[in-house]
């Protein structure tokens, strides 16, 4: 069963993935800039959002793209399983792919986008506990949510720092997660999540890709640390 439903899983995010080029390509602007309306490279209009494949005929196929949303959607549904938790998350990891491609292209993660990880999230967690009769854990996810947000606003807060306002939104929404999921999950989510973005950013110093006050997207980091607090434990459990 467990790997009918990773293999559905990974069938899922993949399907899925493909999509999200031409909406990343669209979103990837500056600060209050309207989504761009035509391919960055060629200048060709974009007619529609979305279109399964590359973001345009002059933009290569989304290989890795797709590759990662299947890769994370399998790995959800193998150590997740056939449960409604399941359900909940395979669209979030998608939302998250999303996501990370903006941070990564133009170092901004959308409030919108951002708003709508949280509504996929905080509603159908909370009511799914409700039904379930376990509050508490509602109550453990308020708490995490607030604690990473907190903390990461003061990161934020303090000067030199490489943090933005979408990044503690962000941490914020992924706290709420990684608390419904278990205290665990909290500590490995965040711990993963600087090991992951600090020998990137040693890497691109050393290969003088960037210097120390260079801004580094941590989106992606954040996105893939609570990933793996949200499978590792399950995985282990």
């Amino acid at each position: 069963m467990t790997v009918a439903v990773a293999v559905c899983s990974a069938v899922f995010g993949g399907a899925a993935a493909a999509f999200l080029p031409r909406v990343a390509d669209r979103l990837a602007v500056p600060r209050g800039t309207p989504p761009r309306s035509a391919c960055a490279h060629c200048a060709k209009p974009f007619p529609q959002w979305v279109r399964a494949g590359a973001s345009c005929v002059c933009a290569s196929r989304p290989l890795w793209t797709v590759s990662a949303g299947a890769l994370i959607a399998g790995l959800l549904g193998a150590t997740i399983g056939p449960a409604p938790l399941l359900v909940v998350l395979l669209p979030v990891a998608i939302l998250g792919v999303l996501l990370a491609l903006i941070d990564l292209r133009c170092r901004r993660l959308p409030d919108p986008l951002v708003a709508a990880l949280a509504a996929a999230t905080v509603l159908p967690l909370g009511a799914g506990a409700l039904i379930a009769g376990e509050a508490g854990r509602i109550g453990r996810a308020g708490v995490a949510a607030v604690l990473c947000g907190a903390a990461y606003l003061i990161i934020a807060l303090l000067p030199g720092n490489g943090l933005g306002l979408g990044d503690v939104k962000l941490a914020t929404v992924l706290g709420f997660v990684l608390g419904f999921a278990g205290w665990p999950a909290v500590a490995v989510g965040l711990a993963a999540a600087h090991l992951i973005n600090g020998p990137v950013a040693l890497a691109l110093l050393i290969a003088r890709r960037a210097t120390r006050h260079t801004a580094l997207p941590f989106g992606p980091a954040l996105l893939a640390g609570a990933l793996i607090g949200v499978t590792l434990p399950a995985a282990l459990a």
